[in-house]
């Protein structure tokens, strides 16, 4: 679940202006636990409805694990905006945490840098095994050929979220199925000031989620075989189109969307300004905005037209966050330990259910918290119709170049400029241009 909207910058010098972007107000604790081998840091991802939030679920867990082991954490919580350039500069300069949350589509190209402890047979058998994970989650922990460069930690999948009254109100009798279905709904719906459906056109990481299942419900991948970029490839094209379409030429987005950031969308829907959103764990956002759970409701994402669409029946990628070690850590049996009680059966349980995703350990999925409306649809789609992003080593400047494409699209859709198969591809092949070379 990343939610990543890191500037976009040439892939020549990417690592040089993350690392100058992050020491401009960076706070990174560097080096490991230089203070006691009896502390830990660690940077903990944005999960909660704010930072706070995640501060009040994460503290006592920590207390907890401070008090059975006598090895004190340090917690930061990073917002998703600039976790991934802290973690780059991290890893380029060595001055990092002991322990760290990453998105799970990052894994590969954070492999890539060498920085993460890799877990091999030994380092899982620390941590109860590996075959505690489930092998999906396990799937998207780095590339295929090689150890896992973290360990799954929250696991999550795509849904649709639609409001009932709005529904109601709108003479719409059920949620949609087929983006077809999405688009009549929010055209009945977006009127006096409410639209059918969320975007976040500032959010790279959320373009990427959502423009990867569109390529691949037409077949497309946005890499070869060989890991090389593939950006430009008729259903790649189309897929983007499809999603700026949803503001450019059914408007039934907000043109303020395209400016949105990280959680914004899930506050609109929440003031029922909105009456759709695609999002993947929102029950405790919802939540503490205000919604009552019986206010919405939850589906399964949409696909293409007929069934099960014109290409694959895919409708989300596979979600979640792992949790990684820096191979430099001073302190590397704390730091196992801490993955050991943070993957522990008890703890999956209770941080999942507060966080609305499942549990990536086997085990911790039994309790019946996790058959409930907000997660069985997540469940079910993780287990049947999500497809893990590309594990290549260009993963994240992929996330930056093409993210940041379909923001700039979605800019000239709010400010009513044409968005047309030709200025599609233009940008993207743009996005391609700047990958790096092999």
């Amino acid at each position: 679940m990343r939610r990543n909207r890191a500037a976009a910058v040439g892939a020549a010098t990417l690592s040089l202006a993350l690392a100058l972007t992050a020491c401009g107000g960076g706070s990174s604790t560097g080096g490991g636990s230089n203070d006691s081998p009896k502390t830990l840091t660690y940077w903990a991802s944005n999960q909660g409805a704010s930072i706070q939030v995640d501060k009040k679920v994460l503290q006592p867990e920590l207390d907890k694990f401070e008090k059975k082991t006598g090895i004190k954490v340090k917690l930061e919580v990073i917002p998703w905006s600039d976790l991934l350039n802290r973690i780059l500069t991290a890893t380029t300069s060595g001055q990092g945490p002991d322990v760290l949350n990453i998105g799970n589509t990052w894994s590969a190209s954070l492999q890539a840098s060498g920085a993460l402890l890799p877990w091999d047979a030994k380092n899982f058998e620390k941590i109860g095994g590996k075959d505690r994970f489930v092998e999906s989650a396990l799937g998207s922990a780095g590339a295929q050929d090689k150890d896992p460069a973290a360990v799954p930690l929250y696991s999550m999948s795509y849904a649709l979220y639609y409001n009932k009254k709005m529904f109601k109100d709108a003479g719409v009798t059920k949620p949609p199925t087929t983006w077809d279905e999405v688009v009549a709904a929010g055209k009945k719906i977006s009127k006096n000031g409410k639209w059918g459906l969320a975007a976040e056109g500032s959010n790279l990481s959320n373009n990427i989620h959502q423009i990867f299942v569109l390529a691949k419900q037409r077949g497309a991948d946005w890499f070869t075989a060989d890991g090389k970029p593939d950006f430009t490839s008729d259903g790649a094209v189309a897929a983007v189109k499809q999603y700026v379409d949803f503001m450019a030429k059914d408007k039934i987005i907000a043109p303020g969307n395209a400016e949105y950031a990280q959680n914004q969308s899930l506050s609109d829907f929440s003031k029922g300004k909105t009456a759709m959103v695609l999002w993947q764990a929102a029950q405790s956002t919802f939540k503490s905005q205000g919604m009552k759970d019986d206010e919405w409701g939850v589906v399964p994402a949409p696909v293409q037209s007929g069934a099960p669409g014109q290409g694959q029946n895919v409708n989300s990628m596979v979600a979640g966050i792992n949790m990684a070690v820096f191979k430099n850590t001073k302190n590397l049996d704390g730091a196992t330990e801490f993955v050991k009680f943070m993957t522990s059966d008890d703890e999956q349980k209770l941080l999942n259910k507060t966080y609305g995703s499942i549990p990536p350990v086997k085990a911790a999925q039994d309790d019946p918290a996790f058959n409930a409306q907000a997660t069985a649809v997540l469940k079910d789609t993780l287990a049947k119709s999500a497809a893990p992003l590309p594990q290549v080593a260009d993963e994240s400047q992929f996330e930056t170049a093409v993210g940041t494409a379909v923001k700039e699209l979605f800019a000239d859709a709010a400010a009513g400029k044409p968005v047309t198969t030709e200025s599609v591809k233009a940008a993207l092949n743009k996005a391609q241009q700047s990958m790096p070379t092999k």
